[in-house]
């Protein structure tokens, strides 16, 4: 294989590297989510010591709320993570494909395949954790406010 050769090549294998970059972008947001959501929690349980049992409840409900957004948002994490793997993956197949003159076309429809179906599962279930945090805003929120809002 000649230089001129080799560069198509590489152009080939490196247009998912887009995906890459892209898919590294959601996992700085969700790395971050991930981070607040543990701060958060860390702060509700030290409140939880000294409160009330009427704001014990209600801590405790944030909590509950807390610890399933840290799950939801892992999850996400996971499946963006396992989506990069397989498009590094993709990137390796698709060089040592043309590279070799080999036929990898069910592998690379698979790696494909699979790294779009990991990143959408990620991306459903950052979109769970966001509507998941609205509800933990009313639960945070008097019940006053809430009447309020309601009559606006």
């Amino acid at each position: 294989m000649t230089f001129h050769d080799l560069v198509p090549t590489l152009q080939l294998a490196i247009g998912p590297v887009i995906l890459v970059s892209g898919i590294g972008l959601l996992l700085l947001s969700m790395t971050n989510r991930f981070g607040r959501v543990i701060d958060r929690s860390r702060a509700s349980a030290g409140e939880l010591q000294g409160a009330s049992s009427e704001d014990r409840s209600r801590i405790m409900a944030q909590l509950r709320v807390l610890v399933r957004r840290a799950r939801i948002v892992r999850a996400a994490i996971a499946f963006a993570s396992v989506s990069v793997l397989l498009a590094g993956l993709l990137i390796i197949s698709l060089f040592v494909s043309a590279l070799l003159d080999l036929d990898l076309s069910v592998a690379i429809v698979l790696l494909f395949s699979g790294c779009l179906l990991c990143l959408i599962a990620s991306l459903i279930l950052f979109i769970s954790d966001i509507n998941l945090s609205l509800n933990a805003l009313w639960l945070e929120l008097p019940e006053e406010s809430m009447r309020a809002s309601d009559d606006a």
